[in-house]
């Protein structure tokens, strides 16, 4: 409790942390450009297979095997423990022998039984259609938090709010891009919940600059949004605090398939956090937002 009755000078290094929010930004997209993505099945086609054998092995020697039979990229990784195995092939499937023969073979060649546990197969046409509607989405939802928050502020607000989802989302995609972690629709679906994460953050952050404009018109205004920050801190980190325990929870204990997801959540609710307190709402000073709102506050207890 004494912690939360400090007053912290959020804006003291304002210039610092929004020169160094830039550098990450500009750096996340010369990442994502020289490296790119590790795109999954849904955005570039191909087959996936879970496999599970009754002992463990080695996922080089599976891959060295399927690269035998002409399967175009091959990778195959562990999946949760050493006895169970997912294959990623750049080769689809046109009739119903192609997993089948790729099964024969690997018993074959390996003198081990295998198990297929899940077969999914997407075509160039549909992975295509999935990563324009994947971008459309995440279009569509910045432009509708625009609309939002205009409406409910003001510009100054709303291209602030816009500019902090902005680098929330191109940090994401660029912590992704450097580590590798398969990028398919549930991380689309993953930045989406970032997107409506972080901009609840920042409504409330700036619900409380437009209270404190209402009240004090004149009041320095850096020294305004300081306060703000301040009134809202315990609210911003008890439920920061709590979703990440939840969210390391699921990265931990949720199995390989849920790896890449909660990474990308835990990565969205720490980069929201940040840029509600160090981007959003500093950012205001430089917009020269709205002060007199011509609104009397009732302040009778």
């Amino acid at each position: 409790m004494k912690f939360y009755n400090k007053k912290f000078n959020f804006l003291k290094f304002k210039k610092l942390f929004l020169i160094l929010s830039l550098v990450f930004f500009f750096l996340s997209i010369i990442v994502f450009l020289t490296k790119g993505l590790n795109l999954g099945v849904d955005f570039k086609g191909g087959t996936v297979i879970e496999m599970k054998l009754s002992e463990p092995y080695s996922s080089e020697k599976i891959r060295k095997s399927l690269l035998k039979i002409n399967l175009g990229d091959v990778s195959v990784k562990e999946f949760g423990s050493d006895r169970e195995f997912l294959a990623t092939i750049e080769k689809k499937g046109k009739n119903n022998n192609f997993v089948g023969s790729i099964k024969k073979h690997l018993e074959k060649d390996l003198n081990k039984k295998f198990d297929f546990r899940r077969v999914e197969v997407v075509g160039s046409k549909i992975s295509k259609e999935l990563t324009r509607d994947g971008i459309y989405s995440v279009v569509l939802a910045l432009f509708l938090m625009l609309l939002y928050i205009w409406f409910r502020f003001e510009w100054q607000f709303s291209l602030g709010s816009i500019l902090a989802l902005l680098h929330d989302v191109i940090i994401t995609i660029g912590a992704f891009s450097l580590v590798g972690f398969e990028f398919n629709l549930s991380i689309v679906a993953a930045i989406l919940t970032i997107v409506g994460y972080s901009m609840n953050d920042t409504v409330v952050i700036y619900d409380r600059i437009r209270e404190f404009l209402k009240i004090d018109d004149k009041q320095n205004i850096e020294e305004l949004i300081n306060d703000a920050i301040n009134s809202t801190l315990s609210r911003t980190l008890k439920t920061s605090t709590t979703t990440l325990l939840a969210l390391i929870s699921i990265y931990l204990f949720g199995g390989e398939i849920l790896k890449g997801f909660s990474f990308a959540l835990i990565w969205g609710v720490l980069i929201g956090t940040y840029s509600s307190i160090f981007v959003a709402a500093p950012i205001l000073v430089y917009f020269k937002v709205k002060r007199n709102w011509e609104e009397v506050v009732d302040n009778t207890p």
